[in-house]
């Protein structure tokens, strides 16, 4: 069986290309179109995957694109299990910009879930043996705010690992209601936990605020382009990101993510785990549109990471 098992509940087809300028009325002619799988936990297994971890990818999807869905994850390798549901699963878009160097990223909210859905959704993750368990990305319209909170109590009874890469209501409610493995906040997203702004040295401290209450063993915090935090028991630890080339930051968090889990799933350290998330998040960086990280620039950055 996996020793992984992500969950997406609102996946999308992320469609991405580049143009010279993005202007308003004026048609935008774009080259260099990707169509990739996405949505949080997908990207997960993805990159879990591609880095030799053992990943099942369970996701919602309706509707033709839905079934486009199914083959682009076919074509990754990825295993996977869906569960149907009666709208059509989102497509987004994503444009770099040449001149500026900028990229816009439309992202539309994704269809209604019925209950019977989540449900099955439910059901079938929490009687899944798998050692680690993601629960990744945004809630979709129907499922309650508290739906990760509750999947993490059951992961945690019977002995699973739950982790956690959401925002907003859904991620206070996980934080507020259960105990996690870990949370991967964004600095944007631990801001909205804390209700306050925060910089980089109180972003540690409203990090080490969640370990020491009890709502999670561990917290990393990606920081874009200044690096990461990581809040455990231990104390806390920030390193800076890897210089590398930027093409897109898309999917980073997400490779950092799925990173970390595979380090942890071959009983590295926290600080050998929190390294190797921050190459594949660097390495993601360097791969245009929606690619993610290539295997080899993850341990070749990794590498690199030990001297930091």
């Amino acid at each position: 069986m996996p020793q992984v098992l992500t969950l997406t509940l609102n996946p999308t087809i992320d469609v991405s290309g580049e143009a010279e300028a993005v202007r308003p009325i004026r048609k935008v002619r774009t080259s260099g179109t990707r169509f990739d799988p996405g949505g949080g936990g997908i990207n997960v297994a993805r990159v879990v995957t591609l880095l030799g971890g053992d990943a099942e990818a369970v996701y919602l999807g309706g509707g033709e694109v839905g079934e486009i869905l199914d083959r682009l994850l076919a074509e990754k390798g990825v295993r996977t299990h869906k569960i149907a549901i009666e709208g059509q699963t989102r497509l987004g878009f994503i444009v770099h910009e040449h001149s500026t160097g900028l990229e816009y990223r439309f992202v539309p909210e994704g269809a209604p879930v019925a209950a019977a859905s989540l449900r099955e959704a439910f059901d079938y993750v929490r009687s899944h043996p798998a050692e680690y368990v993601v629960g990744s990305g945004s809630l979709p319209e129907g499922a309650p705010v508290d739906f990760y909170a509750e999947l993490a109590a059951d992961v945690a009874a019977r002995g699973g690992r739950f982790v956690v890469d959401t925002s907003g209501p859904a991620l206070r409610a996980t934080l507020e209601k259960a105990t996690v493995f870990l949370a991967k906040p964004s600095l944007g997203e631990l801001e909205e936990v804390a209700g306050r702004k925060l910089d980089a040295e109180s972003a540690g401290e409203a990090a080490a605020e969640i370990v020491a209450r009890g709502a999670a063993e561990l917290v990393a915090v990606t920081l874009g382009p200044d690096g990461a935090i990581l809040a455990s028991r231990s104390g806390i630890t920030r390193l800076p990101t890897i210089p590398v080339r930027v093409r897109s930051a898309t999917g980073a968090g997400d490779s950092f993510l799925a990173a970390m889990v595979c380090a942890f799933l071959e009983g590295r350290s926290e600080d050998e785990a929190f390294r190797f998330g921050i190459a594949a998040g660097a390495a993601a960086a360097m791969t245009p549109g929606t690619e993610l990280c290539r295997r080899q620039d993850v341990f070749d950055l990794y590498e690199r990471c030990k001297a930091l």
